[in-house]
């Protein structure tokens, strides 16, 4: 599902910024779209940690089928040997418990997010175990369609502004978000297109 602010916000860009004009002309017609549940979407990022997206993969097969789907409850009902025999290192089998525990248990909420701003909701996503702000942003960013989330500590989104607004030199984060001013409210889709020039295959998570 494309968010429906897309077109409004692609108009608006280019408008205000040459080089993201560029860019939006070179890979208009992609766009981010969403897939997935909450739980699994989360369960997912927290696989994929520091791994290539190959081995993220064929780990996240074997959680999936010893799990038999993916439910908090399912996973609550698998110990840590059994997490450890999927591929998983102590800790992301730690992370994944925990993150079926919030969601079983009700200290995550998914049904409240559509009310809550994106700093009430990262605040309560980092409360999972194995869940910073960076995974928090990119679950705005990807599940939600959040439309204004600037992930300054993302490094592909740094590289890229750097390359384009700061002649491949190194951007501090007050520097990062001083630019990021002028595509307020659609900093998810610059940041978006800005990942696009670097690789135009989007990612999904």
């Amino acid at each position: 599902m494309t968010p429906e602010y897309w077109i409004e916000a692609k108009a608006a860009l280019a408008k205000r910024d040459a080089k993201l004009r560029k860019i939006i002309r070179k890979h208009g017609d992609a766009a981010l779209a969403t897939r997935g549940d909450p739980f699994q979407t989360l369960a997912r990022s927290i696989v994929g940690q520091q791994i290539s997206v190959k081995a993220a993969q064929s780990i996240w097969d074997r959680f999936h089928t010893a799990a038999g789907g993916m439910k908090p409850k399912l996973v609550l009902a698998l110990e840590e040997p059994r997490l450890r025999e999927c591929g998983l290192s102590r800790a992301k089998a730690s992370y994944l418990r925990d993150l079926a525990l919030h969601f079983d248990s009700g200290q995550v909420k998914p049904k409240r997010w559509p009310k809550m701003d994106d700093e009430a909701i990262i605040e309560e996503l980092v409360q999972v175990r194995g869940i910073g702000r960076w995974s928090a942003e990119m679950f705005l960013i990807f599940h939600l369609l959040r439309p204004d989330v600037l992930p300054v500590a993302d490094l592909g989104l740094q590289r890229a502004m750097e390359l384009h607004y700061n002649g491949g030199e190194l951007l501090t984060r007050d520097e990062m978000r001083a630019i990021g001013e002028a595509w307020k409210p659609w900093s998810s889709v610059a940041t978006w297109y800005l990942w696009r020039s670097l690789d135009p295959v989007p990612v999904e998570y």
